[in-house]
């Protein structure tokens, strides 16, 4: 069922058996401004979580399609019922290997905004829904704020709605890599390291935003307090990654992108989809 303003839930989308005692599920919760939980407030809306223990002991073709399967009903749930047109962005900066799910997730997302008309009924892909893709960087990078390329690019392809990938800091070090959270409230990208930029949002692009992270670092006060039970007296100013997250990005990167391919082109059968990217 649909989810109602103002109720708490803790839904398991389905409990599967992955052969090495792990579990795939997903926690839902409407946000609102009468939640019990509003010193968490985020701003009103859809937040879903799915998630899976200890992501990188999970063999690929084993388990990413039960991965795959609860992250679709978390995807049902959030998107818009229109989806016609797309523009899915891939935020984060390509050179530091945590924050680089975006664009590796961008990288690979199936473009097909082009192929339409007579070109796309002789090649027999006719059903295709438009997808753009951008991945914009960082204004370090390029001096232009996310949103203000994304206001235009949005004045330009007209999407039902944005999906916004990103990486996520973490408020657990049992979250990492190991969720892939979703809101229907858009994101503040640089907000979970201290360096908020312009939200993205409906409010200030027209449409509705999709956010979809991972969470890639962690605070190192976080794991004091996890480690001791006591807040830090001291501000540490520190952002940890697991030793190996170059291997775990690859690995988000690709199951995102190859989710979302299939997901947004649901009159086309998937082999076909994931051949042409």
């Amino acid at each position: 069922d649909k989810l109602k303003r103002g109720t708490k839930l803790f839904v398991i989308f389905n409990d599967y058996d992955l052969n090495i005692g792990d579990s795939v599920k997903c926690e839902a919760r409407l946000q609102s401004v009468d939640d019990e939980y509003k010193n968490l407030y985020y701003g009103e809306g859809i937040y879903l979580r799915a998630s899976i223990e200890d992501f990188e002991r999970i063999d690929k073709m084993t388990s990413f399609c039960d991965l795959e399967t609860a992250f679709f009903k978390a995807l049902r749930e959030i998107l818009p019922e229109k989806r016609e047109k797309i523009l899915v962005v891939g935020l984060g900066n390509t050179e530091i290997t945590c924050d680089a799910v975006g664009p590796k997730v961008a990288k690979n997302i199936l473009a097909t905004r082009h192929i339409a008309g007579e070109f796309a009924k002789k090649i027999g892909l006719s059903s295709l829904k438009s997808v753009a893709v951008i991945a914009p960087n960082v204004l370090g990078k390029t001096g232009i704020e996310v949103s203000e390329i994304l206001e235009s690019a949005v004045k330009i392809v007209n999407p039902d709605f944005v999906i916004a990938v990103d990486a996520l800091c973490s408020k657990s070090t049992n979250r990492l890599f190991s969720s892939f959270q979703l809101c229907n409230n858009g994101i503040s990208p640089g907000s979970g390291v201290k360096n908020s930029r312009k939200e993205l949002s409906q409010k200030t692009l027209g449409v509705p935003v999709i956010a979809v992270g991972v969470p890639t670092v962690v605070d190192a006060a976080t794991i004091a307090l996890e480690l001791t039970g006591k807040e830090p007296e001291t501000d540490f100013s520190m952002i940890v990654t697991p030793k190996d997250s170059d291997l775990l990005i690859e690995k988000v990167s690709e199951f995102l992108a190859r989710s979302l391919n299939v997901f947004l082109q649901p009159e086309t059968e998937r082999e076909v989809i994931l051949s042409l990217v």
